[in-house]
C-alpha cells in the first residue's frame, strides 16, 4: 500500500482518494474507520448534553429501557433507541452483541469462546461483553473480513 500526503495550505477541506484495483475487506474497513470519525452522537451526563465522537464510543447498552454510550472513562445516556442506534452504526464498525448491547468492533481487544456457543469480548478499557450465539456468526464473519 502506498501513502500520499500532499499539503496545501490554500485548500479549505480534506480530501481523501482512495485509488485502488478491487475494493477489498480491508479497505471497506479503513473506510468505514474514516467515516466514523467524522460522525456525532448527543448524550447527557448530569444534566449536560454533551457532542461525542462516535469513533470513541466503546460500546451501547440498554438497561431499564434507558440507552448509555460507554467511552474509556464516562457514560452517557442518549435519547434514542438501540435499534435507532444500531441502523445508524453499522455501516461505521458497530455490531450487534446482544440483545441489550451494541459494540464497536475497532475497540475490541480479545475474543473468547464461552459456553453455549457464546463469544466473551474483552473491551479496550477491560470491560467484558457477552456475544450472544445468535450474534455470534456474524462477528464471526465479521473477523473474517467479510
Amino acid at each position: 500500500m502506498k501513502i500520499v500526503i500532499n499539503e496545501d495550505s490554500t485548500r479549505s477541506d480534506t480530501e481523501i482518494i482512495i485509488s485502488c484495483p478491487i475494493l477489498n475487506p480491508q479497505l471497506e474497513r479503513l473506510i468505514s474507520l474514516l467515516r466514523v470519525m467524522d460522525l456525532k452522537l448527543t448524550g447527557r451526563q448530569d444534566g449536560q448534553t454533551f457532542i461525542l465522537d462516535a469513533a470513541k464510543v466503546l460500546y451501547i447498552d440498554t438497561v431499564d429501557k434507558h440507552t448509555f454510550f460507554y467511552t474509556q472513562v464516562a457514560f452517557y445516556e442518549s435519547d434514542l433507541r438501540l435499534y435507532e442506534l444500531e441502523e445508524k452504526l453499522t455501516p461505521y464498525g458497530f455490531i450487534r452483541a446482544n440483545k441489550s448491547c451494541i459494540i464497536n468492533f475497532n475497540h475490541i481487544n480479545t475474543i473468547k469462546a464461552d459456553l453455549d456457543g457464546r463469544l466473551l469480548i474483552t473491551m479496550s478499557n477491560q470491560e467484558k461483553l457477552y456475544v450472544s450465539r445468535q450474534y455470534a456468526p456474524i462477528l464471526k464473519k465479521r473477523l473474517e473480513g467479510k
